[in-house]
């Protein structure tokens, strides 16, 4: 589907139109504000602009003081965190042509209309989020000649290269990860378990830092809505990875040990019909919501009496990074059960904050679950610690501004550009 009043793309989004340009030239001038403003700007770059799940990169985008944020990506994710006017894209199709375009660029980085868009705009510096993304981005770095940042999340350091060799864009960041690991200024590892895995990768280590992403301290903070005793929320995709199987089984054992529990999920995936055929059929009391807004998603969160994403390693090797969401439960005072699993740990204190079960035990997962429902001196002491841990080490506001001291340490040291 194409933008109101934005001309058809040319073949491939690589060779504009006199229509096009035009487009460009009033794109451009949409963005005077920017063009105008003496703070210095930085690309956020994704292949993909921005899925539901990526709050925490817009989130961290908003919150920069110093450098002043343009979006940018291959193309428009579905139901997208943004509106297409808020970005600049090689295509926003969703047709076959889209497709094409994408592929094209991701194999050729031809696409000289974005490409003059980008150049309009002046960014700086770029910052690609996943490594992937990195990848790609090395196009976008040959044309603005300037340094890139990349933060590691997850995926893109854990899973193996054969998972990788299954799509074009996993394919394009195996054939350019030793350029990326040249050509890049620093690499932002969101726990030290994703530094340990990126060294494990052959990532440089030299070029590693380890940044906790922040939250906004504003918007999540504990409040006086009455919360649900019975009530065990989950939210985060429905995929191997979360871990929502084990949750239910966790439920499972709880009420065949005549506790009362709830379950709300949140969020939607591929497993999500088995997940509710085996609900179905064991009679679980549990609720699937879908995708929600982020308003929702906190109102749930302050509601809960507990919240539980039990994350563990899946089959291709992906890991939870860090999991925001966990820093999001604690900010608005929920304590958390979940797994000993990736950088989990790194922002549930188990024992603490939280109660983490060794990874995959489900019966530790119910007894989590069922000191937090039960153990009402344990709840608050929980609530407060948690609160205080992510007040801590995890605010937006200060976690942007050191972000935005690695943005300028690394312009500051004016590396020379290795191509």
């Amino acid at each position: 589907m194409s933008t109101p009043g934005r001309p058809r793309m040319s073949f491939f989004a690589t060779f504009p139109s006199p229509a096009e340009l035009a487009y460009g030239e009033k794109m451009r001038a949409s963005h005077e504000e920017v063009i105008v403003s003496d703070r210095p700007r930085v690309l956020v770059f994704r292949n993909a602009m921005l899925p539901r799940s990526e709050t925490f990169i817009l989130a961290q985008a908003r919150a920069l003081k110093i450098f002043r944020p343009l979006l940018a990506a291959v193309h428009l994710s579905e139901h997208s965190l943004i509106a297409g006017r808020e970005a600049t894209f090689v295509t926003t199709s969703e047709s076959a042509m889209g497709e094409l375009a994408r592929r094209w660029y991701w194999t050729t980085g031809c696409a000289p209309l974005f490409h003059h868009r980008l150049k309009a705009l002046a960014p700086s510096l770029i910052h690609a989020h996943f490594a992937p993304d990195g990848a790609t981005a090395l196009h976008v770095q040959d044309v603005l000649q300037v340094p890139l940042v990349v933060t590691l999340h997850g995926y893109d350091v854990t899973i193996s290269d054969s998972y990788f060799a299954c799509n074009p864009e996993g394919r394009l960041y195996l054939a350019r990860r030793a350029e990326l690991w040249r050509r890049a200024s620093a690499f932002v590892c969101v726990s030290e378990f994703i530094k340990r895995q990126a060294i494990n990768a052959g990532f440089p280590e030299n070029k590693l830092t380890v940044l906790y992403t922040g939250i906004d301290l504003n918007l999540f903070r504990p409040s006086d809505v009455q919360r649900d005793e019975k009530l065990i929320l989950f939210v985060g995709r429905l995929v191997e990875k979360k871990g929502a199987f084990d949750l239910v089984r966790a439920v499972e054992r709880l009420g065949a040990a005549g506790v009362e529990a709830r379950v709300l999920i949140l969020g939607d995936g591929p497993l999500r019909a088995q997940l509710e055929l085996y609900v179905r059929e064991h009679n679980l009391p549990c609720e699937f919501l879908g995708m929600q807004p982020a308003q929702k998603v906190r109102d749930y969160l302050r509601r809960a009496r507990v919240f539980c994403v039990p994350s563990k390693t899946a089959e291709d090797g992906d890991s939870e990074g860090l999991g925001m969401v966990f820093a999001e439960a604690q900010a608005v005072g929920t304590p958390v059960v979940s797994y000993q699993h990736g950088g989990i740990p790194e922002v549930v204190q188990d024992g603490a904050t939280g109660l983490l079960a060794s990874e995959g035990d489900v019966d530790g997962l119910a007894i989590g679950l069922l000191r937090y429902l039960r153990e009402d001196d344990l709840w608050k002491e929980s609530s407060s610690a948690g609160t205080r841990l992510i007040r801590e080490s995890f605010c937006l506001a200060r976690q942007s501004r050191k972000l935005e001291e690695l943005y300028a340490s690394t312009l500051r040291d004016g590396q020379r550009l290795d191509f």
